[in-house]
């Protein structure tokens, strides 16, 4: 098969994958599949009404070129995606968001992200995130304690950390199974995003 024809073939099915994410990967909003979701949680780590652990991770791109290549240079130094991504405690993507810049801070991501109005306008009730100190702690997002001087909150730090730890295990797992998204995708900044999400 022809470079040409791969590509256009890459481009076609990945555009077409990505337009069914919001059939498939959705945050639970019926009250009896929240439940089902923060019980999976609880059992984890006795974290109670926790509907999904949130994090970003970065994905290597070429130098999209020209006066944008600098936003997308990360901290370390390196073209990327940062992709914000929310699972359960079985690993499952139950939120994605694959169009920042690498230099885009995480905190920026979720605060424009269309989920933190649904947590603001309530849709999940006293449900709740849980992300990394990266994140502002919120009534709906809860974040490890700065300072950890007692028996309680140390066992809360643990807890809140044994919840979180979904999410660092789905990042190893989805970039172990797509190698591209550790390697790099060395195409144009315009087809990433769907490859990503595909």
């Amino acid at each position: 098969i022809h470079y040409s024809t791969a590509s256009k073939l890459v481009k076609q099915v990945s555009i077409a994958l990505a337009e069914l994410c919001p059939q498939v990967i959705k945050m639970p909003v019926e009250h009896e599949e929240m439940k089902l979701v923060s019980s999976g949680f609880y059992e984890k780590a006795r974290f109670p009404k926790c509907i999904g652990a949130l994090d970003c991770t970065h994905v290597k791109i070429q130098s999209p070129g020209g006066d944008i290549a600098e936003l997308y240079r990360n901290r370390k130094g390196v073209f990327t995606i940062n992709v914000q991504a929310i699972c359960d405690a079985s690993l499952l993507i139950r939120n994605i968001v694959a169009r920042w810049p690498g230099s885009t801070h995480d905190s920026h991501i979720f605060n424009s992200s269309r989920l933190k109005k649904d947590f603001e306008s309530n849709i999940y009730g006293n449900h709740i995130l849980v992300g990394d100190s990266g994140y502002g702690c919120t009534k709906y997002l809860i974040t490890p304690l700065d300072v950890v001087a007692t028996p309680e909150e140390r066992l809360f730090q643990e807890a809140q950390v044994r919840t979180r730890n979904p999410i660092e295990r789905c990042f190893g797992v989805w970039k172990r199974r797509f190698p591209a998204l550790s390697l790099g995708i060395r195409l144009k900044i315009d087809r990433v995003e769907s490859i990503i999400v595909a």
